[in-house]
């Protein structure tokens, strides 16, 4: 526990270094908390990254210099180890907004001058008092459409500015009972064993019920949007998201833990499925495409009863011969 909370204590820092320091500076700032092998996974169009000066130069300091005044604000901070390495390293997860004034232009998406939200999950590994591997996955599209623009067709859920845990407990700054978490993990992975391939055989709606709560939450990213209830969950999402491929690989992660009540993972990618037409109101193309996707969650009792999730869509659709970013971004905001 105490590597745990040594972790989460190092990271915090991190952070209050970093979202203080003037853009001039986040390069300084990053490589004293990094190694010179430092490895950033990010979204589209940032992909993988390395060492402090690439970080800093690609993604974190035209980000501060578009967003003036920036806020980091946390819904869920916790740490632990990561059982896909059988429990050896540890790790720090984010998750929130950062918030800021949108003054300039960012990825060719225009400035409005207002408050904008970036939401944002964060995966940072700490192994001998520094941060050795971050994954950091954004919903551009969201950012997109708070600038007025449209990237995706009509989507099938609603998405808004996303909030954080109905019980408001997600920051786990102090340590948590083991024991807890573990009932947490256990839990997810009793939920990727039933839904990960898609192959249990049950009707969806009695497959969801053995591992949710029938009031359950699913936070979906900006082009799919976020859904309530089983019954409209499997309606709104994960019925279309069936329906619209197939060959699905297996599940792949390259993290998974949980503390307290709350635990999640990412992949890179987490599987490959192939688009059979109809995934947000898209034609098919029969290009198999990867799905980098964090996903985070709250254990209320027996049940998951809430899920946040960021799927790096500008990617996938990349893969299918779609630069969302490129056709969209440059356009006039309304």
């Amino acid at each position: 526990m105490s590597d745990i909370q040594n972790a989460k204590n190092l990271v915090r820092s991190y952070y209050a270094e970093l979202d203080s320091v003037a853009p001039e500076g986040i390069a300084h700032t990053i490589g004293r908390h990094t190694p010179d092998a430092y490895h950033w996974r990010g979204f589209h169009p940032f992909d993988d990254l390395h060492g402090a000066d690439s970080v800093a130069r690609a993604f974190w300091k035209p980000f501060r210099t578009a967003f003036t005044r920036m806020q980091r604000r946390q819904d869920i901070f916790i740490g632990g180890r990561n059982q896909i390495d059988g429990f050896k390293s540890v790790w720090v997860a984010s998750m929130g907004h950062l918030m800021g004034l949108f003054d300039a232009s960012w990825l060719g998406i225009q400035p409005t001058g207002k408050m904008a939200f970036l939401r944002y999950c964060e995966f940072n590994r700490v192994q001998d008092g520094r941060i050795t591997e971050t994954a950091m996955y954004f919903d551009i599209p969201h950012l997109m459409m708070q600038a007025g623009l449209r990237p995706f067709p009509p989507q099938t859920a609603a998405h808004l500015v996303q909030p954080g845990p109905m019980t408001h407990d997600g920051l786990l700054f102090d340590a948590q009972m083991p024991e807890t978490g573990e009932a947490t993990l256990a839990l997810i992975n009793a939920m990727i064993s039933d839904l990960g391939q898609w192959q249990l055989g049950l009707p969806l709606e009695e497959e969801l019920a053995r591992t949710w709560t029938d009031d359950m939450i699913w936070w979906g990213p900006a082009g799919i949007g976020a859904t309530y209830t089983i019954e409209r969950y499997a309606k709104q999402h994960s019925a279309p998201f069936r329906a619209g491929f197939t060959d699905r690989s297996g599940t792949g992660h390259l993290c998974r833990m949980a503390e307290g009540n709350y635990g999640g993972f990412f992949g890179w990618p987490n599987f490959i499925a192939t688009p059979t037409g109809g995934f947000m109101g898209m034609p098919a193309t029969r290009t198999p495409g990867e799905f980098r996707v964090i996903d985070m969650y709250r254990r209320e009792g027996d049940k998951l009863a809430e899920n946040w999730i960021f799927i790096d869509l500008l990617h996938f659709w990349k893969q299918q011969g779609v630069d969302i970013l490129a056709r969209t971004a440059n356009l006039p905001t309304t």
